[in-house]
This record gives C-alpha cells, sequence and structure tokens, in this order.
C-alpha cells in the first residue's frame, strides 16, 4: 500500500489547478508539470504497463491527443504495439469512423482499419476520463474492428461527471482503472 501512495502522492503533486480555463468556473487539472518530470512521467508509465501486463493486452490505443503521450510510452514499456485513435480526418488510408455525442455537438474518432484484428486484445489509454464519450466511443470502434477491449486505464477520473457509469455497459467486464479519483 506504501507503493500506491507514494505513487498517488507524486502524480498530485505533480498536477496543476488551473482556475477558470478553459472557460470561467473550470478548474482545469494541467498535466504538462507531470510530464516535464522524468521520475514522475516514470512512474505514470510504470503504472499504466503494469495494467496493460495484468489486463494481458496485445496493443495500446491512445486517445487523441494527450491519450498519444501517455499511451506511446506505455506500449513501449509494455513491450506492445501502439495505435492512435484520431479526429475524423487525420489519418490516410482506410479507417474506421465512429460518431459520438459531446455536451454541446458531436464529433467523429477514427482507427486505421487494418490495425487492429480478431486475436487483439486493446488497452485504451487516455490522461482524464470525464464524461466517458471518447472512451465509449473507441470501445466502439474497436469492437466493429473485430478486436476485444481488455481495459481503460487512465491518469485520472473526473468522478462527479459520470463517465465510469457511462463505460461500464460497453467494457462488459473490462476493468476500468483511473490513478487518480478527483
Amino acid at each position: 500500500m506504501t507503493e500506491l501512495t507514494d505513487i498517488t502522492e507524486l502524480l498530485l503533486s505533480r498536477i496543476r489547478d488551473v482556475e477558470d480555463y478553459p472557460e470561467q468556473g473550470v478548474m482545469f487539472k494541467d498535466i504538462t508539470p507531470l510530464l516535464a518530470d522524468p521520475a514522475a512521467f516514470t512512474a505514470l508509465t510504470d503504472a499504466l504497463a503494469g495494467i496493460a501486463e495484468r489486463t494481458g493486452a496485445t496493443k495500446v490505443v491512445g486517445l487523441e491527443a494527450r491519450g498519444f503521450i501517455l499511451g506511446a510510452p506505455v506500449a513501449v514499456r509494455a513491450g506492445l504495439g501502439f495505435i492512435p485513435v484520431r479526429k475524423a480526418g487525420k489519418l490516410p488510408g482506410a479507417t474506421l469512423r465512429q460518431a459520438y455525442e459531446l455536451e454541446y455537438g458531436s464529433a467523429e474518432i477514427e482507427v486505421h482499419a487494418e490495425d487492429l484484428g480478431k486475436d487483439d486484445r486493446i488497452l485504451i489509454v487516455d490522461d482524464v476520463l470525464a464524461t466517458g464519450g471518447t472512451a465509449e466511443a473507441s470501445i466502439q470502434l474497436i469492437h466493429r474492428a473485430g478486436a476485444q477491449v481488455a481495459g481503460v486505464a487512465v491518469l485520472m477520473e473526473l468522478g462527479f461527471l459520470g463517465g465510469r457509469a457511462r463505460l461500464e455497459p460497453a467494457l462488459d467486464g473490462a476493468p476500468l482503472e483511473a490513478l487518480l479519483q478527483v
């Protein structure tokens, strides 16, 4: 338990609160100080790679854009491939696209169709779980590609926004692990 407490304290100490960003009344959680600290970034990468190993993942999907920053080193550390899930229109070649609803409007994400197969077990990595819309859409994309979801791993979960409850049915028993609860 000491190890978990130590990493939690380390990670929390490197996340900066920015008031009224991106709009009035919002407390933004800035992870750039964490990324700039090699000890904290390594601890985060190791913790997420441990989740990849425990879930039996064969590949890591990172969600645009901070999921790329976190997911790529996790994939390398765990000896797995990395697949970016991008905003629509950013990937060349054949893609699968998934639309989803945002608080004010809608968006689309996509993945290269050939990067996922029926034998793949995918760990989805992102920085924050908020409402869960993007993560839910990525789960749908992974399933449409014929792959399985091994789980979702995030640095922090904003529990008051209800993302976990939204994702649990789509995860169908696969774990959702958040290193920090905010």
